[in-house]
């Protein structure tokens, strides 16, 4: 939040810890909340970027990729397979199977997203496995092309 904070940006922080998000305060709009175990308490909003960082939460995902409004970003990157086996986390439940976020992005909810980058692999310091894309909502386009008479 503070990065982003700091060059201009209007920022909103979930978390379910008040207390991680006490210092957050001043920032932007912080948001107590358990995504996990009750209602997605953005309900109806929609945001330029939607970035996620070491979270996975599969029944979320089709929310949080509703949530980028047109010409908005999702960035997301967190743990996948593989990162057993050189730390935490090692549960599979938090760990992206091969591809996986890749398909997340191009499931219906996705509609008109496309993908600037995409990365499933290895990061050497620190030692993980992850998985990254970058996509932007594009405005939708009409059926029939708009013809101009010549």
């Amino acid at each position: 939040m503070r990065w982003f904070a700091d060059r201009g940006c209007r920022v909103t922080g979930i978390d379910r810890d008040a207390a991680a998000l006490a210092s957050l305060a001043a920032v932007g709009e912080t948001v107590v909340a358990d995504i996990e175990g009750g209602p997605w308490p953005l309900a109806g909003r929609r945001f330029d970027a939607v970035v996620v960082t070491n979270y996975l939460w599969r029944p979320l995902m089709p929310t949080l990729i509703a949530s980028i409004d047109e010409g908005g970003v999702l960035i997301y990157e967190t743990f996948a397979h593989g990162n057993a086996t050189v730390g935490k986390p090692s549960n599979p439940a938090f760990l992206l199977q091969p591809g996986e976020l890749l398909q997340a992005v191009q499931g219906p909810p996705s509609r008109f997203l496309r993908v600037i980058a995409y990365e499933d692999g290895f990061l050497a310091a620190p030692e993980r496995f992850v998985q990254r894309i970058a996509a932007v909502r594009e405005a939708p386009r009409s059926a029939d092309p708009v013809r101009y008479p010549l």
